[in-house]
């Protein structure tokens, strides 16, 4: 037997299907490249080659707001890596981008040391990539506006690992309908984006970053955040209990080169 809708509930079910879809749509996708390197002149090479060939390149593309980052000074800590956050529309463009940095001429003639490197004269010792897809609460990455001099500024980049993938789903849940994306915002974090890990070695884990002017501020801030009201009540709700196994916190700064 077929079934008729109503003309005005067929009308609500295709507005809200097409609503349900557009906003997944929106969402951004990201890549985080981490480039691993040993000494001054690989960190040199990979500098020349993101500033000059791979950065220009992806803004012939159309992919702007690019953040290239390195660890802040810390004697507990080895700076060895550089990292690079692309934001993608599609995963399509994501898909194509090594076609086409593949037959941009001026990216293989201005990165041709990088890209020809020998062997024994690598500019790293190894690249690493995540992919991410933004969260329901931010769909779209907002550049930091952090202003005072690149040295001091602090990009905290954080990922939170789940003990289970229905545990990491109730983690995500408390930043998106639990309401901590927006305590965040209200106390300014400058968040650049919150993410799911779609493809990564850590999963299930999210990632997002959020920006200061400098330590003193990332610390008072985070000071604010633990004794928030918000924070007290949502922190102990029972089914965001025992939801992060694991967390790593990057505490980085922007590149002289970097978009942000």
């Amino acid at each position: 037997m077929k079934h008729k809708f109503p003309l005005p509930l067929l009308l609500l079910l295709l507005t809200a299907i097409t609503s349900f879809s557009s906003l997944a749509q929106e969402k951004e996708y990201y890549e985080l490249k981490t480039y691993t390197i040993k000494n001054e002149t690989q960190e040199n090479m990979v500098d020349d080659y993101l500033r000059n060939a791979y950065l220009p390149a992806l803004k012939r593309v159309g992919i702007e707001n690019i953040g290239v980052f390195k660890l802040r000074p810390d004697k507990f800590k080895v700076s060895d890596k550089i990292y690079v956050l692309i934001p993608f529309q599609s995963l399509a463009t994501f898909e194509n981008l090594e076609e086409m940095l593949a037959v941009d001429k001026t990216h293989l003639s201005t990165g041709a040391d990088y890209i020809h490197a020998t062997h024994d004269k690598k500019p790293y010792e190894r690249i690493s990539s995540v992919l991410l897809r933004a969260f329901p609460d931010m769909p779209k990455m907002k550049p930091s506006e952090v202003e005072g001099t690149r040295a001091d500024r602090v990009y905290e980049l954080r990922s939170y690992e789940g003990p289970t993938e229905a545990m990491y789903r109730r983690k995500v849940d408390m930043f998106n309908e639990g309401g901590e994306v927006e305590l965040f915002e209200n106390l300014g974090f400058n968040a650049v984006f919150y993410a799911d890990v779609i493809s990564g070695d850590k999963m299930p884990n999210l990632m997002y970053m959020t920006t200061f002017t400098n330590m003193e501020k990332r610390d008072a801030l985070w000071k604010d955040f633990g004794t928030s009201d918000k924070w007290k009540e949502i922190s102990v709700i029972d089914k965001y209990q025992n939801t992060v196994s694991h967390a790593d916190i990057y505490l980085l700064y922007p590149t002289e080169y970097s978009d942000y």
